[in-house]
């Protein structure tokens, strides 16, 4: 597979005598691919059906004839003030009804036809007129999804969609109402047009209902992407491409993704530390400047899994961000870390946010690399480092992992609504899983829960999965050694109703979830010798073998061979001692790492990234904070480190 470099450029901030110095500089830093144009409609068309392409055609021309290959983004992510005047109800409204309004970016709701209609008009004229440019090499759709909470609308546009989409999905009010449990506080309906939109209750809107809205939800933002692919289709065969984000879990993405052709994200490690993650002061603070260990590399294998397994990181943070409550420089050396780091888990492209450093509007504090004064930022030198490592390190191919991990953002979905407790997140138990899982040296495939073939798995994962398909369980029953689910899965219908019998439910395991508890922070379920469950606890009960118990004498674990129930969610020790269990059970090669060091096989190498703030041995090599050492597997030794 051929890496290359890219970065983020808007010729429509600069003047256009400097954009073939740029261009060449660029070029000579070794980037190979620039995204342009995806925030660019008001220069594009400054009134409604005045066009001025003039200065995106020298642009797209200077650049590639620069030797520069263009990513040209559809502007549908920032409509112009004239698009208000011609669709004032276009723009979303919060959950307390309140409008999204103009004078920043994504200020539309997904649901309105009119101003769906005018960016897939847009993108088709953009099509028309660059599909076919021998510099246009790929195409990105819109910006960021779900950014800023954007993907839930309460419009007036969204209720009238939701209304029809009721209407498709149940068929009947009969059907909808008996799907609900409406006959609960006599919140049944006469017809489908009588629905509201589940925000400004007096209390909890019924979960079912809840349910519902977020799934349409997620269909509104997968039928926009698509709108705006079937305008290109016609006019080009570059690939298509959407950037999608970190943690932003409101909408399917693997549904998104059918209509595209790469999968890509924006990884910004010091941000996510800050502004997305559950973390110790302690860990916050020891990763301060080098993000969490496992946060980019949980999204590389997320989005590797979406698109046959091409994938590019399109925004990569190459210095302090603008956004998060604090934003620390990264350490020298962590954007080149970074970069290999998406390399080795099989990014195509690892491309900068951004060039130059803007001096003006929202993101002026958001360092480039360039200053604003057209001085290198210290990213610079680290992006010249990786461009000049790439033809001298080994090419990297993926291999199939030994453990996969399956994601459901449905299951997100359904645990947002119904949470019960406060703190019961699905995104963090799967990333805990993960965390665990490569704490012991383990690369990982995660993969989507319609996966119908798991053959070569040795260990298969299904934490917090809230309905098994029937497709999965009979691939982890055929085709693993080992499998973990639970905690929490399986214990709801696709309504979030408890199924009768309960759950899991599974052919292979005879247990039954009787009960479950939250419980807060501060409080645990001590395991003898050593860890404990948090969180979430469930009483189980059944014919399947005991394994562990907690120090009061319930069951949290039971099995049937090398299947496995987990009845509760562990703490790092209790983590650590379970998949040391089911791992070696598996033959798994398991290793204990240093702090910070993180490990990840290709088919023939294996990468360690030292996350860490001291230097590791490691086969033999010292590696230094920041940095990054690799060798080839045939030479790698089963000894623990």
């Amino acid at each position: 597979m051929k890496r290359a470099l890219g970065v983020c450029y808007y010729p429509e901030h600069w003047p256009e005598d400097i954009w073939a110095k740029d261009a060449a500089e660029m070029v000579a830093a070794g980037i190979t691919w620039v995204r342009i144009g995806e925030f660019a409609w008001s220069r594009l068309e400054p009134a409604p059906g005045v066009f001025e392409f003039g200065w995106l055609d020298t642009a797209i021309e200077t650049l590639g004839a620069a030797g520069l290959r263009v990513v040209l983004g559809t502007p549908s992510a920032t409509p112009p003030h004239w698009m208000l005047d011609q669709f004032p109800d276009m723009l979303a409204l919060d959950a307390h009804g309140q409008p999204r309004t103009f004078g920043s970016r994504r200020h539309y709701c997904h649901s309105h036809d009119g101003y769906r209609d005018a960016a897939a008009a847009m993108t088709a004229r953009l099509g028309e007129r660059y599909g076919r440019n021998a510099h246009v090499a790929a195409w990105q759709i819109d910006n960021e999804y779900g950014c800023h909470d954007t993907t839930l609308s309460y419009s007036n546009a969204a209720r009238r969609a939701f209304c029809r989409w009721l209407s498709h999905h149940y068929q009947s009010v009969e059907m909808l109402n008996k799907s609900w449990g409406n006959v609960f506080w006599s919140m049944e309906y006469p017809r489908f047009d009588a629905v509201d939109l589940p925000n400004l209750t007096v209390t909890q809107a019924n979960p079912s209902h809840e349910m519902a809205f977020r799934r349409f939800s997620s269909d509104q933002v997968v039928q926009w992407n698509a709108a705006q692919a079937a305008a290109l289709r016609p006019h080009t065969d570059a690939p298509l491409i959407h950037n999608y984000m970190g943690r932003e879990l409101n909408f399917d993405h693997f549904a998104v993704a059918r209509d595209l052709d790469i999968a890509s994200w924006d990884s910004y490690p010091i941000g996510f530390l800050s502004d997305r993650l559950e973390a110790t002061p302690d860990h916050k603070a020891a990763y301060l400047q080098q993000g969490d260990p496992d946060m980019q590399a949980f999204h590389h294998d997320l989005y590797r899994a979406m698109n046959k397994g091409r994938w590019w990181v399109m925004e990569q943070q190459p210095g302090p961000v603008n956004w998060a409550p604090y934003n620390p420089a990264p350490l020298p050396g962590m954007v080149r870390l970074w970069s290999w780091e998406a390399f080795a888990h099989g990014a195509e492209v690892v491309s900068y946010f951004r060039w130059r450093q803007a001096p003006f509007a929202q993101e002026q504090m958001h360092a480039g690399l360039l200053r604003p004064d057209n001085q290198p930022a210290p990213g610079l030198d680290e992006a010249r480092q990786v461009a000049k490592e790439l033809a001298e390190m080994p090419v990297v191919s993926i291999a199939q992992a030994p453990v996969a991990l399956i994601f459901d953002y449905a299951s997100q979905m359904a645990w947002d609504v119904l949470p019960q407790g406060a703190d019961f997140n699905y995104f963090r138990l799967m990333l805990e899983a993960y965390r665990a899982l490569r704490r012991r040296g383990l690369s990982v495939d995660i993969l989507p829960a319609d996966v119908t073939d798991l053959t070569g798995y040795k260990m298969v994962l299904a934490p917090g999965l809230a309905v098994l398909p029937e497709a999965l369980q009979n691939a982890i029953a055929e085709d693993t050694e080992v499998s973990l689910i639970g905690p929490r899965s399986n214990l709801i219908t696709d309504e979030l109703h408890i199924p009768v019998p309960m759950g899991p439910n599974l052919p292979w395991l005879d247990v039954t979830v009787t009960r479950v508890e939250s419980i807060p922070p501060g409080h645990a379920r001590a395991v003898p010798g050593g860890g404990a469950l948090v969180h979430w606890v469930e009483a189980l009960e059944g014919s399947a073998e005991v394994r562990v118990k907690t120090q009061d004498g319930a069951t949290c674990l039971v099995a049937n061979g090398s299947h496995y129930y987990l009845g509760g969610w562990p703490d790092v020790p209790l983590w650590d001692r379970l998949l040391t269990r089911l791992g070696t059970e598996a033959g798994l090669e398991l290793v204990t790492l240093p702090e910070g060091l993180r490990l990840r096989d290709t088919a023939t190498h294996r990468f360690a990234f030292n996350y860490g703030a001291a230097p590791v041995e490691w086969e033999g090599q010292s590696i230094s904070p920041a940095d990054f050492a690799y060798c080839p597997l045939r030479q790698i030794s089963p000894a623990t480190l």
